[in-house]
């Protein structure tokens, strides 16, 4: 629980870093935001909100499984086709960490915590946290602070930065102090910010066909969790002590809909699936056995199997996983997120031939699935089928082109057929997503020698240009 707090905190202190760094060097570098402190643009928002996502992505462990991404997708597009039209669309991503949290940054980047899907119980809930971040985007509430500036000054900022930081250590605690009233403002405007997402991600919640008890419900699970765990939940519960009137004034206005608002109903079916993915491969073990237990008398009985299965497998209990994996195919032999995940348990083990013949079938089935195709790949590698392993890879690369994973396996496969400038190539740009510098820099010199003709070049060129916008968030 402590790791997964302060990996919070770490995450939360990013993005105040971030904002600090719009406010001190916009002047600098922009030159609408130069004019003036109020000319906060649309440009400005997506800008802001490319370099995050990039500092995001680059430092926190992203979830490219597509059945979960695209689910995640989905709810988000659901929410976004009811809006009034948008500067820019809304992009989803899924971050693997426990914390009970979603956060939304100008530009549409919304980015959901494994653990809040985790600790919801319909997919409305889901949801509704996310309309509500929705609204943070549509009302400018980021841009909005950013334009008032002005009126809080710099050193201010600094000081809550400090208070965030370093708390009473050292010096810090006098910053802190004189520093208390700038603070105060901020977090007077921020609670007038968090009932106006209330109340407009409602709207878009019922828009868009949920019922608007999810956003109810999601907020009474994470007052429950604020009482329970006081900080592993998101900023704008934790900040903000009236979550209870806030959870009453929703109730109130759930009541007062239309009838046919009223009477709009879940459909659980592909959260529940989603919900035993993640909680299967990364929850905590016991707690995901204690679940998966007591569904195996249920109506989702088979995925609880598989879910014991990869939780076997997460333990080296190959026995049992082995047990696990037969009894949930027993039981849905159809469903290919079963399928998926006793082949890529069968492959990793040892047993190639049985882990091959699954995710074959997966892939013929699901060509959408990304995990499959990338371990159908490296199947076929292991058989010698190396130009069917790497078109493929290749349609995993289309689909999460940033995955330092595939990039990795296509160099290896290249690499096998003497094709070095692409095995290396690949291998550079494996290391730009894995943060590794020094894997970057020995790949590319090595590309750089092997370049034999204008694609080849061009090539090269489109990965010094990444390299060169990401390089900052190199380690």
């Amino acid at each position: 629980m402590r790791k997964t707090f302060t990996s919070y905190c770490l995450l939360r202190k990013a993005l105040c870093l971030l904002l600090a760094w719009v406010l001190l060097t916009a002047p600098l570098l922009h030159p609408s935001v130069a004019l003036a402190w109020g000319a906060f643009t649309h440009k400005d928002e997506k800008e802001l909100g490319d370099k995050f996502n990039a500092l995001i992505r680059s430092r926190m462990p992203i979830v490219q499984d597509t059945e979960i991404v695209d689910y995640v997708t989905g709810v988000v597009n659901r929410l976004a086709a009811s809006l009034p039209p948008q500067p820019f669309p809304f992009k989803a991503s899924v971050l693997r960490h426990n914390a009970v949290n979603a956060f939304a940054i100008p530009g549409g980047y919304i980015f959901i915590h494994t653990g809040l899907i985790l600790a919801m119980s319909n997919e409305s809930e889901v949801a509704g946290v996310i309309a509500h971040e929705m609204a943070h985007v549509t009302q400018r509430h980021i841009a909005s602070r950013i334009e008032n500036s002005q009126y809080i000054s710099i050193l201010s900022l600094i000081g809550a930065l400090a208070g965030a930081f370093l708390g009473g250590q050292g010096g810090s605690a006098a910053m802190v102090g004189s520093m208390a009233a700038g603070q105060a403002a901020m977090l007077n405007y921020s609670r007038t910010d968090e009932r106006e997402a209330d109340q407009v991600g409602m709207n878009f919640l019922t828009q868009a066909g949920y019922p608007a008890q999810g956003m109810v419900g999601a907020f009474e699970v994470l007052s429950r969790r604020q009482w329970l765990l006081g900080g592993d939940i998101p900023s704008y519960l934790s900040t903000h002590p009236d979550l209870q009137e806030r959870v009453r004034d929703m109730g109130v206005r759930v009541s007062r809909l239309a009838p046919a608002k009223q009477s709009q109903r879940d459909d659980n079916s592909r959260f529940l699936r989603v919900q035993a993915l993640i909680r299967a491969r990364y929850a905590d073990p016991q707690t995901a056995q204690q679940a998966f237990a007591r569904q195996l008398e249920g109506p989702n009985r088979c995925l609880a199997l598989m879910g014991m299965g990869v939780l076997c497998s997460r333990r080296n209990e190959i026995n049992d996983a082995t047990r696990f994996f037969d009894q949930a195919l027993t039981c849905s032999p159809d469903d290919t997120i079963i399928m998926r995940e006793a082949g890529r348990f069968h492959y990793l083990k040892g047993d190639k031939n049985r882990g091959f013949g699954l995710l074959r079938q997966t892939v013929q089935r699901n060509s959408n699935d990304v995990l499959a195709l990338f371990y159908y790949a490296r199947c076929l590698g292991d058989v010698g089928s190396t130009d069917e392993a790497i078109d493929y890879a290749r349609q995993v690369l289309r689909k999460v082109p940033d995955d330092s994973e595939v990039h990795d396996l296509l160099a290896r496969l290249y690499g096998a057929k003497r094709q070095l400038f692409s095995a290396h190539l690949h291998m550079a740009y494996s290391g730009l997503y894995a943060n590794n510098e020094r894997k970057v820099q020995q790949n590319m010199d090595k590309a750089k020698g092997l370049v034999k003709d204008g694609t080849q070049k061009s090539q090269l060129e489109r990965f010094e240009k990444l390299l060169k916008e990401r390089k900052e968030y190199l380690k």
